[in-house]
């Protein structure tokens, strides 16, 4: 996964429960939250990604 080959340090992978407050602090410019996703139909899926806006970027 890219999280962890040429971009680890840049992207991010969670599949565990969290908050925007979780992440304050995270120097990653974003965090993939796999929990979070969800297919709308079988061509349109949303993700969702955090950073944290004072830190990372």
């Amino acid at each position: 996964a890219a999280s962890e080959g040429s971009l680890k340090g840049i992207l991010g992978y969670t599949d565990e429960d969290v908050v925007s407050n979780d992440l304050v602090g995270d120097a990653r410019s974003s965090i993939f939250d796999a929990k979070a996703g969800i297919a709308l139909s079988s061509t349109f899926v949303k993700l969702v990604s955090w950073y944290d806006n004072e830190w990372g970027y």
